[in-house]
């Protein structure tokens, strides 16, 4: 075991998540969602660096290094649908829930469709976060045990404690800042770390990876980009409508422009946010092409033969350096995915039916709480170790159609009707794509669940809501009817 790496990340860990969050959780005014929205006061560089981390999670520190293990190049597109993402939370769906002062999205869906249906897409949506948030717990044990020598099960506990600290002491502030030093951390980490193994690696370095899957190996698709037919239609393109339309409209990635200071903060920060999360995509595939085209470190295959490649090629202070800045990143999720959920269950499901005039202090208590159980919860899940891949896409088929029935709402049809009736049908479709040979029977395994419930939204949305009644879309409006129908939702949940 590595003890110095161990005991250097520990040290950075508590020291900035714990410092940060007590300096902050003493000068910060508790006024309304003070805990989880910061007092809807975070400036431009703090929502750009939470937005970038918040969806920087085990798929691009890890993931993307198994991915180019098998599709080279074409990695990227993940990484490219992550800034596709980030576009549409920055010039759309961020700034529409900034400005009409929404706490969650389940509360956008009441505001358009009623009650009922917030309720039901609180619940799956808080499930689906949730689901996310034991993948990243399992993925935090991936990144100690391959890093410190640790067992996978033990670096889950001690990563679910600091994620825990990351948000429970001063919340959504809390995680802002700590999320600005450690990205300033973890890219100084990763352009040294970038220039070093320029020289560390064997031979002819980044060339001779080159000549491997070219010459040798006689893979040409494994160096280009756009990758080959196959990969271009059954992994980008399929990313590229995943990503952006699912998370798109996550509390998890919508809680952060929910806490700026402003819409025009939301849309300014896409210039911080986009380019911090899609370069570090180019990092991680690199390695992972580089630790296929050496027999040492392709032994240990996909999953690990990238970890290892650092561990064995860097020296031990930048061994040190990259963990605690690639912790930071994974921390930042695990964070955002606890506190998604419990604010969701704060705000739409107890306070919504049990407790309507909570104070901030309660807030406060009830969503620490949530926090965690939801961090013990992730670690007892995260040990069956799920298909980390494989889980994703299946979550994201939950959100996707979710995205529809606000556009629809927002700028065509309300229509509570039509919008359940998708919902309803587009998750039942989820399941069986994925428990049941409904795929195979159609001869469509290929496909992803986001992407069909991204078809079957937009098709059975689209009509559903053309045959049915329903009221103006909410931005088709006058402004002062904007304005009264989101004062009777404040009076109905005061």
């Amino acid at each position: 075991m590595n003890y110095t790496v161990l005991v250097v990340v520990l040290l950075y860990e508590i020291l900035s998540v714990v410092g940060i969050g007590l300096y902050l959780a003493r000068v910060s005014k508790k006024e309304k969602d003070s805990f989880l929205l910061s007092n809807r006061d975070l400036p431009t560089a703090i929502v750009g660096v939470t937005l970038a981390l918040t969806v920087l999670g085990s798929a691009h520190v890890f993931g993307m290094m198994e991915m180019a293990w098998n599709i080279g190049m074409a990695s990227m597109w993940f990484s490219f649908a992550h800034v596709a993402l980030i576009c549409v939370i920055c010039l759309a769906t961020g700034r529409w829930v900034r400005r009409l002062q929404i706490s969650t999205v389940p509360e956008l869906i009441e505001l358009l469709l009623g009650k009922r249906l917030r309720i039901a897409v609180g619940c799956v949506m808080a499930g689906s976060i949730f689901g996310l948030l034991s993948m990243e717990t399992q993925t935090i044990g991936i990144a100690f045990s391959a890093m410190t020598g640790w067992s996978i099960h033990q670096g889950m506990v001690l990563g679910a404690v600091l994620g825990i600290l990351y948000v429970i002491i001063a919340g959504m502030k809390e995680i802002g800042w700590v999320n600005l030093v450690n990205t300033i951390v973890m890219y100084l980490g990763v352009i040294v770390a970038a220039i070093y193994l320029t020289f560390a690696l064997p031979g002819e370095g980044w060339k001779e990876v080159s000549d491997y899957h070219t010459l040798t190996q006689g893979q040409e698709f494994m160096v280009n980009i756009m990758g080959n037919p196959s990969i271009w239609f059954t992994f980008a393109i399929a990313n590229m409508i995943a990503v952006p339309f699912a998370q798109g409209i996550s509390q998890m990635a919508l809680q952060t422009a929910m806490s700026a200071k402003s819409e025009k903060v939301v849309k300014k920060t896409l210039w911080i946010a986009a380019p911090i999360n899609g370069m570090f995509g180019v990092f991680a595939v690199l390695v992972g092409l580089a630790a296929k085209s050496i027999p040492e470190f392709a032994a240990y295959g996909p999953k690990m033969g990238g970890p290892m490649l650092l561990v064995t090629l860097l020296p031990e202070w930048l061994v040190a350096w990259l963990l605690a800045s690639f912790l930071g990143a994974l921390l930042s999720t695990f964070a955002m995915n606890a506190m998604a959920p419990a604010t969701i269950f704060v705000k739409d499901i107890y306070g919504r039916l049990y407790e309507p005039h909570l104070s901030e202090e309660r807030t406060t208590k009830l969503a620490r709480i949530m926090i965690v159980i939801l961090g013990i919860i992730s670690v007892a899940v995260a040990f069956t170790l799920p298909q980390i891949i494989n889980g994703v896409t299946w979550l994201f088929g939950w959100l996707v159609p979710v995205f529809w029935v606000v556009i629809y709402a927002l700028f065509w049809k309300r229509s509570t009707k039509a919008a359940g009736i998708t919902l309803g049908v587009t998750w039942v479709i989820n399941l069986l794509w994925s428990f049941s040979a409904l795929p195979k029977v159609l001869h469509l395994q290929f496909l992803q669940n986001a992407v069909v419930t991204f078809i079957m939204a937009i098709v059975l949305g689209t009509a559903l809501h053309y045959f049915m009644e329903g009221k103006p879309g909410f931005f088709r409006m006058e402004k002062e009817m904007q304005e009264h129908e989101r004062q009777k939702l404040d009076e109905q949940t005061a």
